[in-house]
């Protein structure tokens, strides 16, 4: 069930305007440098083993933070956070432009700075969402962002390898530098925000990072709908085998491979878009749940399809699922996290979100290589029902959730 609302509710607020177009600003620039840098060291290296320990170098540093990024957060600025981890994105696209050229450590290097960036600059990306709209647009601001994020996800890597055609290496990232540069000043249009309110006395950096895990390990809906994206996604993706599927299975070469791959995203910009006219806020719970379920069901059907639309089709049917899911986990988030904790709790939540995809895409290859591809993914598909049933069953509080009527702090 959902309810009807003013789709546009979040947009009223120009400081919102002002994150939203920082915000996709900054994806652009980050799908294209993926692209952009992905392309640069497989020529340089011709290994494929460079491309994974590129995503191990930049995820390390991110992941690793993120605790203690979460920690500065709830303590500092969270814009001014914000504003010096943008502009460190800006050096280092400008570095790959005149420094990284063809030294492979140099690009590690500077690919590991972002990531260190992110650590920070990712907890309070989150929590400072919170204190640019007040508590009754958070579902609708959640809904917007995340559109923005998946049309970046669709554009954004296609307009990086064009650019990397058209102006070669050093040209793409004087691109991604201006991108960079155009999410630093749309960001400044910001005003500068109160710091969070501590409750009782400072507490030492060990402690406070046990608070905010805590935090979530005491409520249940929290956990719950977190663990349902953890296992959703290590165990129901199919991503990383899209290029098994692409060549061997549906036979549809690269140029089918591409469409596969943008298909979920497609699914799940038009399910937020959606979301921003009908917020999924009555009986929010059990339509996670739902959702997740047919997230499931339709990586299934994507495993078992020999056929090019049918498994587009499901493909984007479990986009649209997901992108409903992503909506109602971030607004839970928001709705349930008292201000002083918001970057903690985000912190948290990326831990969860980044280990699902980190370790889900090497789950799907060890279990490919056991069950083989198609066996392994629907597999995965029937176990994520099997953890929809277990929540439902475990957590009953998260499957009777309402967000109609937001929570207090």
């Amino acid at each position: 069930m959902t309810v009807r609302a003013d789709p546009y509710a979040a947009l009223r607020f120009p400081e919102f305007r002002a994150l939203l177009a920082s915000g996709v600003a900054s994806s652009f620039a980050s799908r294209a440098l993926a692209v952009v840098i992905g392309y640069q060291i497989y020529q340089l290296t011709k290994s494929p083993l460079a491309l994974g320990w590129l995503g191990l170098v930049e995820a390390a540093p991110a992941l690793g933070l993120a605790l203690i990024g979460g920690h500065v957060a709830d303590r500092r600025d969270r814009r001014r956070i914000l504003l010096i981890t943008r502009v460190i994105m800006l050096v280092t696209a400008l570095m790959m432009a005149f420094v990284g050229g063809t030294s492979l450590a140099a690009l590690y290097t500077l690919v590991f700075i972002t990531g260190l960036a992110r650590g920070f600059g990712d907890p309070a990306s989150s929590a400072f969402e919170t204190q640019v709209v007040p508590m009754g647009a958070f579902v609708n601001a959640g809904s917007w962002l995340g559109s923005a994020g998946q049309a970046a996800a669709m554009v954004g890597p296609a307009v990086g390898g064009f650019a990397f055609d058209l102006m070669g290496a050093r040209g793409a990232y004087l691109m991604i530098a201006v991108l960079h540069a155009v999410s630093l000043v749309t960001l400044a249009l910001i005003a500068p925000k109160p710091l969070p309110v501590m409750p009782g006395d400072p507490e030492p950096i060990g402690q406070s990072i046990r608070t905010g895990v805590q935090f979530v390990a005491r409520d249940r809906v929290l956990v719950g709908s977190m663990a349902l994206d953890l296992f959703a996604v290590l165990f129901g993706g199919a991503v990383a085998l899209l290029p098994v599927f692409a060549h061997d299975i549906l036979k549809v070469g690269a140029t089918g491979l591409g469409f596969l791959v943008a298909a979920p995203s497609v699914g799940a910009l038009l399910a937020m878009l959606w979301a921003t006219r009908h917020p999924p806020l009555a009986r929010a719970g059990l339509s996670l749940l739902l959702n997740i379920a047919g997230f499931g069901v339709s990586i299934i059907v994507f495993a078992l399809s020999r056929s090019l639309w049918l498994s587009l089709v499901a493909l984007a049917l479990s986009g649209a699922f997901d992108g409903v899911s992503m909506v109602i986990r971030r607004a839970i988030v928001r709705l349930r996290t008292p201000d002083h904790l918001r970057g903690r709790v985000a912190a948290v939540s990326l831990l969860f979100i980044g280990s699902s995809n980190e370790i889900g895409a090497f789950e799907s290859g060890v279990a490919a290589n056991l069950l083989g591809t198609a066996r392994s993914v629907w597999a995965g598909g029937i176990v994520t029902l099997l953890v929809v049933a277990a929540t439902a069953g475990l957590v009953p509080e998260l499957r009777h959730l309402s967000l109609i009527e937001p929570q207090d702090d």
